[in-house]
């Protein structure tokens, strides 16, 4: 698994996955091709996960806690219970497609910062624009 792999699991929980239903669960009728239909009621379907509220996660992760998760890649890690050290930024940089120098420069890490709350949104966090921007 990698390091946003972690991160994103730290803030949405385990169980945050979408199911995959089957097109013959849904209608009760069998696939194309196979002839007999099924006189069982088709099953609910699932209701989509609906989106994380990430910042709310966080400010009650962080509840106490004298870390700047708001900007600091860093902080975000410590607070994740993920090791903050440079070799993992570079892993989550690489991962996330940085391409200047890997070398823990505040330029690197505030890029690392946004990015991962880019990429969160993407896979169904609600991030505020002032934490993407």
């Amino acid at each position: 698994m990698g390091i946003f792999s972690s991160i994103k699991d730290a803030i949405f929980g385990h169980k945050a996955h979408a199911q995959t239903v089957q097109p013959s669960e849904v209608t009760g009728v069998a696939p194309s091709g196979q002839g007999a239909v099924s006189n069982q009621p088709a099953p609910a379907q699932p209701t989509a996960v609906s989106e994380v509220d990430v910042e709310r996660n966080l400010s009650d992760m962080a509840a106490g806690k004298n870390l700047n998760w708001r900007s600091s890649i860093v902080d975000l890690m410590k607070l994740l219970g993920i090791d903050s050290s440079l070799d993992n930024r570079k892993e989550l940089a690489r991962e996330l497609g940085y391409t200047g120098d890997l070398d823990g420069s505040a330029e690197m890490n505030i890029w690392l910062h946004k990015a991962t709350m880019r990429e969160l949104a993407a896979n169904g966090g609600k991030v505020p624009a002032e934490l993407t921007d």
